[in-house]
């Protein structure tokens, strides 16, 4: 299970994003929150995937509290959410590769011997062709970039998923394509999907079930 807890979350302690925030999302299910941009939804994505330390509240990871964030926090932890960004252009190193970019994580483990298998299953079911691992982040459109950021979020096979406003920047052929290549890789795995966005339709055809972001509010803090 992740959970969520009475989150209080922002970039100033005096002034939070948003107040008391909960949601769940149980293993293999797949679950939207809709919201619109600027309410805070974004945010509690980042605290979800351990990359932002709440000011209150607790994250619930698989039964285990959550207790350290980004690079503190036990490998165990942070390899078992995967995420995915809505701008890759600023997710991804303009100096690698998609073939390096994609295989970032497993270098950064240690796990170097893993890279050309997972290349090999990874980017066909992204799809990306061998010419496009070749190129650089500028040498490709943002639609193939986001595949190559899809599969860097996969590529450690993680438990969770989540994809913030992944396909917001995207024409509709490409968002078909990585919704595809999300579903295959949870019906494969049994990954748990937090999708955020604030595209009604995509998330109710997406989703086992889409939260409201006031929903996940306290009736106090309701906008």
């Amino acid at each position: 299970m992740l959970e969520l807890d009475a989150v209080t979350a922002g970039y100033d302690r005096r002034a939070p994003v948003f107040r008391g925030a909960s949601l769940t999302v149980a293993p293999g299910e797949s679950v939207g929150l809709l919201g619109p941009s600027g309410c805070g939804k974004s945010t509690l994505a980042r605290v979800a995937a351990l990359l932002h330390r709440p000011d209150a509240g607790r994250l619930v990871l698989d039964g285990t509290e959550v207790r350290a964030w980004r690079h503190r926090a036990p490998r165990e932890q942070r390899t078992a959410v995967g995420v995915v960004f809505q701008q890759p252009r600023t997710a991804a190193d303009p100096r690698l590769t998609l073939a390096d970019l994609i295989a970032e994580p497993l270098r950064a483990g240690r796990r170097r011997a893993e890279v050309p298998g997972r290349l090999a299953a990874l980017a066909p079911a992204v799809g990306l062709t061998p010419d496009l691992l070749a190129r650089r982040p500028h040498e490709v459109s943002d639609g193939q970039l986001q595949r190559a950021c899809l599969a860097r979020a996969l590529v450690l096979r993680p438990r969770w998923l989540i994809c913030d406003e992944t396909t917001a920047m995207l024409d509709a052929s490409t968002t078909a394509a990585l919704v595809a290549a999300v579903e295959a890789y949870r019906a494969e795995t049994g990954a748990g999907l937090l999708a955020v966005g604030h595209d009604r339709t995509l998330l109710h055809r997406w989703c086992d079930r889409t939260v409201e972001w006031k929903d996940c509010l306290p009736e106090e803090e309701h906008p």
